[in-house]
């Protein structure tokens, strides 16, 4: 059994509004509830899904010794009509060149949802997850 990570920690300065500097180990960045001078909320909830993904997906994949030279991954997600508004559900489209076989793309997308990806982990198990890829040769 590996042993358990430290505790992650987070700080939220209030400037205005409704922006937040936040600070989490080395890292800075603002969040904004109206989107303007930083992510909302929601959009760190969905990069941070779609990032957490990824890095899974191109992770299995590189480790599968296949040739990738580019790969992206782009989110789309459907909110609730009324508060809370959370998502309800969520595709991932990733989309990469080089010579990968399907199944490769495949296994790692499930691998990433079934056992590695913490933020999906993280999040209600009723949101609709879907996900589909392109391969460019």
């Amino acid at each position: 059994m590996s042993e358990a990570k430290p505790p992650l920690t987070a700080e939220l300065t209030w400037s205005e509004e409704l922006v937040f500097n936040v600070t989490s180990a080395k890292v800075a960045l603002v969040t904004d509830g109206k989107s303007t001078l930083g992510a909302s909320p929601v959009q760190l909830l969905a990069i941070a899904l779609a990032a957490c993904m990824a890095m899974d997906v191109i992770d299995i994949i590189r480790k599968g010794r296949h040739s990738v030279t580019a790969f992206g991954c782009q989110f789309s997600g459907d909110r609730a009509p009324d508060q809370p508004r959370r998502l309800l559900a969520v595709r991932l489209h990733f989309t990469m060149t080089g010579v990968v076989p399907s199944a490769a793309v495949e296994r790692a997308i499930a691998l990433s949802r079934e056992k590695y990806c913490s933020v999906w982990h993280s999040m209600r198990q009723d949101i609709d997850l879907s996900t589909t890829f392109q391969i460019e040769s």
